[in-house]
């Protein structure tokens, strides 16, 4: 097919998350006080980190960065979803999608491959404690840092360009509330078997391999701890028992949405707004509601500026 019929489409129209208006107003509601709630929340926590010299340990230097990813990833669909709940046609141009699509896959590889890194963090706090902070030090961290980001970039750029290589010339109505690679794909006006196969094997396969590998890595951490004495080990296992509920919140959704063929299930809808919207916004906040350190750094950080 010739490359001008690629470009007939210039807007895709979005069916949003459900046709009832009464349900619409409703997670309209929830959606927005739940982001006017937590999002400050994430930047705070940001904040504290920042802010207090006691926090320089290589594990919050990743949860500054973890509350930064995923407060940034929530701003990809939240707030023009929260506008589409408002509006009569709710209409995105073929540029906006794919910009879209191109930002939602590089802060979710990134947070991805963040907490790999995080892990491979508490692995070596844990099980290498002698040699753990000459092996993580902060040249090291901010190597890690800069790879998780090229490896967001680079999952994120492949994604992008085997949707710009399909023709889309009718229909343009993408049954979701936004942008994403399995709806986008069933509107192009070609074969897209191949393609589907190398998304799958792209976004599917990697997330379920480091899925696998994540759990593995704290089977490995628990059971190196359990010769450790008490104290250490009740928080090497409060520890990873956060990591464990973040990365099911995480890679639950993502294995659900990236690791099946393109086929529509009725569930699709509700387990994305959870993992673009609700769960991102949640992760920063289940590890520092288990963290004693960060919210005694709170704590004092308020009641210093109420004093003042």
């Amino acid at each position: 097919m010739e490359r001008e019929n690629s470009t007939v489409v210039t807007e895709f129209i979005l069916l949003g998350l459900t046709q009832s208006q009464d349900a619409q107003l409703l997670v309209f509601v929830l959606v927005l006080i739940f982001y006017l709630i937590i999002l400050p929340g994430n930047f705070f926590i940001i904040l504290t980190i920042r802010l207090d010299p006691g926090l320089t340990a290589p594990l919050y230097f990743f949860l500054g960065n973890l509350a930064f990813l995923d407060a940034s990833y929530s701003f990809i669909v939240a707030p023009r979803m929260l506008v589409d709940f408002l509006s009569e046609k709710k209409v995105i141009s073929y540029g906006g999608c794919i910009t879209q699509l191109f930002f939602l896959h590089f802060l979710g590889a990134g947070e991805m491959f963040l907490l790999v890194v995080m892990a491979f963090d508490r692995y070596m706090a844990i099980c290498r404690p002698l040699h753990y902070s000459n092996l993580m030090n902060p040249r090291v961290c901010y190597a890690l840092l800069l790879a998780l980001w090229l490896g967001g970039f680079a999952h994120s750029i492949v994604q992008v360009a085997l949707i710009l290589h399909l023709p889309f010339c009718g229909p343009n109505q993408l049954d979701n509330f936004f942008c994403d690679v399995p709806q986008v794909i069933k509107l192009a006006c070609t074969d897209t078997f191949m393609v589907e196969l190398l998304m799958v094997s792209n976004s599917g396969l990697l997330t379920l391999l480091c899925f696998l590998g994540l759990l593995s890595s704290y089977v490995v951490i628990l059971y190196r701890v359990k010769g450790h004495s008490s104290e250490r080990k009740n928080k090497a296992i409060s520890t990873c028992t956060t990591h464990i509920i973040i990365v099911f919140l995480m890679f639950g959704p993502a294995i659900f949405i990236y690791t099946r063929p393109f086929r529509a299930f009725p569930a699709d809808k509700v387990v994305s707004l959870f993992h673009t919207v609700i769960f991102p916004l949640m992760n920063p906040v289940i590890y520092t509601l288990r963290n004693q350190e960060v919210k005694a750094s709170m704590r004092r950080l308020l009641s210093r500026h109420m004093v003042c």
